[in-house]
C-alpha cells in the first residue's frame, strides 16, 4: 500500500514580499479606496442610491459656488458704494477676503465629491487641506479684541494638529541613492 505524506500547509510569504495591509488605506495617492461591491443584489442598490446622492450634493455644491460668487460680487458693491464712497477699510477688505475663501472653500468640497463620484476614492489629504483653509478663513476673519485666550488657544491646536496630519500624509522618506557599481 503506498501512502503520501501528509501535505504541509503552503507558508505565507516572506513579509517583505507581502503586499502592506495598508496599502489599500496608504497608497502613494494618499486616498482611501472604497471597497468593491459586493455581489449581494441589497448592497448593490444601496451603492447606486449613495452614488445618486453624491451626484446631487456635487449638482448643490455648484449652486452654492454660483450664489457664493453672486454673494462676492454683492459684498464688494455694498463696500464699494457704502460712504466714503469707493473706499475700502481693513474691515471691508477682511469681509471680502472672507466671502472669497467661503468660495474657494466651497471649491475644494466640490473637487472632493467629484473625485469620490470619478475614483470611489476618498482623498484624505485633499479633505485636510480643505481643512486647513476654513480654519484659515476663520482666523482672518477673527476680531482678537473680543476673544477669550482659551478659544485662541484652540484655533491654534486645531492648526497645529491639521498642519501636522499634512505633513505626515504628505511625507516621503529620502530615497537612498544608488550608487554605480563599476
Amino acid at each position: 500500500m503506498d501512502t503520501k505524506p501528509p501535505a504541509r500547509p503552503s507558508m505565507p510569504p516572506p513579509a517583505s514580499s507581502r503586499p502592506s495591509a495598508n496599502r489599500n488605506l496608504r497608497e502613494e495617492s494618499h486616498e482611501v479606496k472604497v471597497p468593491p461591491v459586493p455581489e449581494d443584489a441589497m448592497l448593490k442598490v444601496l451603492h447606486a442610491v449613495i452614488h445618486f446622492a453624491v451626484r446631487i450634493l456635487a449638482v448643490l455644491m455648484v449652486l452654492v459656488i454660483l450664489w457664493g460668487v453672486a454673494d462676492v460680487g454683492f459684498v464688494m458693491y455694498q463696500r464699494v458704494v457704502a460712504a466714503p464712497f469707493l473706499m475700502l477699510t481693513v474691515s471691508d477688505i477682511l469681509v471680502i477676503f472672507g466671502s472669497f475663501m467661503a468660495v474657494l472653500i466651497a471649491i475644494e468640497i466640490f473637487i472632493n465629491i467629484t473625485l469620490y463620484i470619478k475614483h470611489d476614492t476618498l482623498p484624505i489629504k485633499m479633505v485636510i487641506a480643505t481643512a486647513l483653509m476654513a480654519v484659515a478663513r476663520k482666523v482672518i476673519m477673527l476680531d482678537f479684541k473680543d476673544l477669550d485666550p482659551a478659544y485662541i488657544t484652540a484655533i491654534a491646536a486645531v492648526i497645529v494638529a491639521l498642519g501636522l496630519t499634512y505633513w505626515l500624509i504628505s511625507y516621503k522618506p529620502p530615497q537612498p541613492v544608488k550608487q554605480d557599481e563599476r
